[in-house]
């Protein structure tokens, strides 16, 4: 088998449906029927919700969970460098000839009827799942909650929603009520659910939604707390108190979310040794990080080449708290966006902490923000701003006009991923 196999079933199922993303669970229902019905069939689930901090949360979960001795199979999106990063049988991303396979017989179980690229994938991740022993089941979802593909999961072990702001607003409704609204829908009747720090007007929803169902919330700030101390992460609820290494995994935003990791693996009965792994060995790449080797920085000796793929404010927020940490250093952003996202809002926060903007045009993304375009709303932003054919351009002219500066590579997951690919240092 060669990647081309999985990558043209992929192409071919992109063409099952004229939209990418059309929120119902009806063709969902269809093919998992045909499938046998692999959802009724997973190990035990963990389902994650939230609009930032889902895929760290997941991977400190995971990471706490196989410390513990436990095999966790895992479903993530999107990917960054290969679509097989999206699934995780046992620990180890699934195989060239195993994704094939699965996506071929999903191909052919669904006979040419309508379905999206991502309801017919997350269906083979499923399939393959309830094909494989192991523990437990991390399903992060892919957009809301209500009417996303992983929300078919009749009673998880746990469910966690991690913070929700304003993102996707075309899909999920134009404020934080209805978008907590849609996020909620992952609750289930009788099933606890480790909500992490909320802006009240969502904790609102969650906890109506909570009531109405009768799901069992615990919510950090009341049932649990978590902060730093002397340099170490202490962790408090009913059940005693935690003295942890910080995670290792940069930002400040990641206390919370390692809070909520440690709050899912008491519940599920994990000790501290499961919490100290969640802490020191989970990897969750392009969420501020540091590139120390490839094709993209080996001739950059002295610099400081840092990847995220946040592109919301809640994330531009969370990278401006990163960055006020690091020691001091002028600091370079190139940034690519999608026009579905808030521009503005997500680069204003970092505006402080940057020295210069060097924007780029996603490669290959029809949604992508011209870099003419964002260029100009940096400088409404009051950040200098240039343009840049690509990534390489921008790093090569800011490593020659500002030696020894820090980069941050920033705006988009997709981004992320063509970085990563072209560095040849992804996951």
């Amino acid at each position: 088998m060669t990647s081309r196999n999985s990558d043209i079933i992929l192409e071919r199922m992109m063409a099952l449906h004229p939209k990418v993303i059309d929120l119902t669970l009806d063709r969902v229902w269809r093919l998992l029927r045909a499938l046998g019905n692999p959802q009724d069939r997973l190990p035990s689930v963990i389902h994650l919700a939230g609009t930032n901090g889902k895929g760290s949360t997941q991977a400190m979960i995971r990471a706490g969970l196989e410390g513990a001795g436990r095999t966790v199979h895992a479903y993530t999106s999107p990917h960054l460098a290969k679509f097989h990063e999206r699934i995780r049988i046992a620990g180890e991303l699934i195989s060239e000839a195993a994704l094939t396979e699965l996506l071929d017989r999903c191909y052919s179980a669904n006979g040419g009827e309508t379905i999206t690229y991502f309801e017919i994938t997350t269906c083979a991740a499923l399939q393959g799942f309830a094909e494989h022993a192991a523990d437990y089941t991390l399903l992060e979802t892919g957009m809301g909650g209500r009417l996303d593909v992983t929300n078919v999961v009749d009673k998880p072990a746990a469910c966690v929603l991690t913070p929700i702001d304003l993102d996707h607003q075309q899909f999920l409704g134009d404020t934080l009520a209805k978008i907590a609204f849609e996020k909620a829908g992952i609750l289930k009747r009788g099933v606890t659910a480790i909500v992490g720090p909320q802006p009240e007007e969502a904790l609102e929803v969650i906890e109506r939604q909570a009531a109405k169902i009768g799901a069992d919330l615990r919510i950090h700030g009341q049932h649990w707390h978590v902060t730093t101390e002397a340099g170490r992460l202490v962790y408090q609820d009913e059940t005693g108190l935690l003295d942890l290494p910080l995670p290792c995994l940069p930002g400040p935003h990641q206390i919370q979310n390692a809070g909520a990791a440690i709050a899912t693996l008491r519940h599920l009965g994990q000790g501290e040794d499961a919490c100290t792994a969640a802490m020191l060995q989970a990897y969750w790449p392009a969420r501020m990080q540091r590139l120390r080797q490839g094709r993209l920085i080996d001739s950059l000796p002295g610099h400081e080449i840092w990847l995220d793929g946040g592109h919301n404010p809640a994330a531009g927020r969370a990278i401006a708290a990163t960055l006020a940490t690091l020691p001091k250093r002028d600091t370079h952003i190139i940034c690519g966006m999608l026009n579905t996202k808030d521009v503005t809002g997500f680069l204003a926060p970092i505006a402080a902490h940057c020295a210069s903007l060097t924007t780029v045009t996603i490669p290959n993304e029809i949604n992508a923000v011209s870099s003419a375009d964002l260029a100009e709303v940096g400088r409404s932003c009051a950040i200098p701003s240039r343009e840049a054919s690509d990534v390489h351009a921008a790093v090569q002219d800011l490593s020659q006009s500002h030696p020894q500066a820090r980069i941050l590579i920033c705006g988009s997951l997709y981004l992320a991923g063509h970085v990563l690919r072209e560095n040849d240092a992804g996951p």
